[in-house]
């Protein structure tokens, strides 16, 4: 069956914070130049919003451009933060305060708002059909489509109805083509098109490997006694080891609850390590457990971030089209932060866009002219005074890392005259298990600790059974012939969600993948040491629905 195309100016590959700011800030000038212009975003979640997942802070800098009246507006920016708190923990009891005089500038809060990013994405495509973009959610993009010349011509929907033998279904539906002058793929962390298009055009050339780390969130009701609104708490330490880094959150929010949460950076070593079970841990901890003893927990989810930084930043441009926010990696690390870059960035592709096809533009080109307003911008100047701040934290370890970046962001705004990489790859860092002793993790209380499965149930995660696996093997033998001998099959403990399994039964040993428990975290395509799984998008409407989060 042949696939049906439609023709658009711009064409937007996800419904994050940066493909709607794209969206809107390219309307916005069609409205002030009184040109015409037809926009397209297309997005995989259920809704928008549906995928979305984050601590989250927000730094309005970004939104007070887009939208300066915003508060008018009505976006949900409910809870201002009213104090900051950060803690060592240094064993399973003890915890210790930092004065706020010994915390880096760039982690203080003062001005900024707790959110839920999946709710304002959810009033970002408000105002971008408002100004009339056409949102289209349930679409994931499963394709690039390339020009004969080489450039991106758009892309194509994934099929829906196929069936997990690659037959086409009863309620077969071939995907649609989108055809766009330019296509802008905001598709967040470690977007499998994205990923793609990186390596056709040697994107990363020049620029630092990339890297990750996984967050783990929940959302908790907590008692009205308990409820701090605008309290923001950061910490690190235990329970990760001197080899693991990372740190917690815990933020209180609006209608008496807290979101709390992990992150493990993924270049850590110990192959029996799993973040999930880090964090059910992390919770019975004095200076958390205080905030939810008596709550509820209501939703959990998981989340890879791209964490390198500006060093780690790909050339953006490309024929035809660009990566933005997460897709590109412009989080700020130093202040764990990425949602008003992601912002930034994409008000900067949608002028870039909207200069070029004011002149006749047809498409297809390179569009160096936002290479040229990134590098003259505050998202530039932001990225490039944090550039050091990963790679300290790896290089001097927790202790003289945190001080480097203390003195560097205080004393010097992130303007010491030297640059810190680090070019080991996150998936080459884990070591094999004859250096290390199983971990037992307590078991689940069901109180303040759960399992993977219960905590699945509750991010409303969903996927047609009967449709071809998201997650590609490049050799279904390397999971039990290397990576279990060698790794104890790590799979079964990096993913939060409980997608892989070393089944024994009669015939023996067998490596079995759960899809539909995937959370799209994208964890499995960063840290397999094999580099055997790729994660593509499924059937449109598949994964987590995530509310309030």
């Amino acid at each position: 069956m042949q696939r049906e195309s439609m023709e658009f100016d711009v064409v937007i590959v996800g419904a994050g914070p940066a493909g709607l700011s794209t969206a809107c800030r390219l309307m916005q000038q069609a409205w002030e130049n009184e040109q015409e212009l037809t926009v397209c975003v297309v997005e995989k979640g259920s809704e928008v919003g549906a995928h979305i997942l984050s601590g989250a802070v927000l730094e309005t800098r970004a939104l007070d451009e887009l939208f300066p009246n915003w508060k008018e507006k009505g976006a949900p920016l409910n809870t201002a933060v009213t104090e900051d708190e950060v803690y060592l923990l240094n064993d399973d009891k003890k915890g210790t305060k930092i004065p706020n005089a010994f915390v880096p500038k760039t982690m203080h809060n003062q001005g900024n708002y707790i959110i839920s990013l999946g709710n304002l994405c959810r009033w970002l495509a408000e105002q971008a059909e408002a100004l009339g973009v056409e949102v289209f959610p349930g679409f994931a993009a499963a394709e690039v489509l390339f020009n004969e010349d080489g450039s991106v011509k758009g892309v194509a929907t994934g099929d829906m109805g196929v069936t997990a033998k690659g037959e086409q279904g009863p309620n077969y539906m071939p995907g649609m083509e989108l055809h766009a002058k330019y296509t802008v793929f905001s598709e967040g962390c470690r977007g499998h098109l994205g990923k793609q298009l990186i390596s056709q055009y040697s994107l990363y050339k020049g620029a630092d490997t990339q890297h990750y780390g996984l967050g783990i969130k929940e959302l908790w009701d907590i008692p009205a006694e308990q409820h701090k609104p605008g309290l923001v708490v950061h910490g690190s330490g235990w329970p990760l080891d001197k080899e693991t880094s990372g740190g917690f959150f815990l933020y209180h929010t609006d209608n008496h609850q807290v979101v709390v949460g992990l992150i493990i950076d993924l270049n850590y070593q110990n192959p029996y390590l799993s973040p999930f079970d880090e964090f059910q841990r992390l919770k019975h901890h004095p200076v958390l457990k205080r905030h939810l003893d008596g709550g509820k927990r209501v939703s959990y989810g998981a989340r890879a971030i791209a964490k390198g930084g500006y060093n780690s930043l790909p050339k953006m441009t490309f024929p035809g089209g660009l990566l933005v926010g997460c897709d590109a990696g412009t989080l700020n690390v130093s202040k764990i932060k990425g949602t008003h870059t992601a912002m930034k960035s994409g008000m900067l592709a949608a002028e870039a866009i909207f200069d070029a096809l004011s002149k006749d533009d047809e498409g297809g080109k390179d569009l160096s002219g936002f290479t040229d307003a990134y590098k003259s911008s505050w998202l530039f100047d932001e990225l490039y005074s944090s550039r050091n701040f990963g790679p300290a934290m790896h290089k001097f370890g927790k202790l003289m890392g945190g001080a480097f970046n203390y003195i560097n962001q205080n004393w010097f705004a992130g303007r010491i005259p030297v640059t810190l990489h680090d070019n080991h790859p996150d998936h080459a860092q884990l070591r094999p298990v004859e250096h290390y002793e199983p971990i037992r993790y307590p078991k689940p209380d069901g109180v303040l600790s759960f399992d993977k499965l219960s905590s699945v149930f509750l991010s409303n995660t969903n996927h047609e059974e009967d449709q071809p696996c998201h997650l590609k093997l490049a050799d279904a033998n390397i999971p039990l012939q290397k990576n279990l001998k060698l790794f104890a099959e790590p799979a079964q403990r990096y993913c939060p969600a409980g997608v892989y399994e070393i089944i024994e039964d009669k015939g023996g040993q067998r490596f079995q993948i759960n899809g539909q428990n995937c959370l799209h975290c994208k964890t499995c395509d960063i840290k397999d040491p094999a580099q055997n799984i790729t994660w593509v998008t499924p059937e449109g409407l598949g994964g987590p629905n995530y509310p309030n989060m």
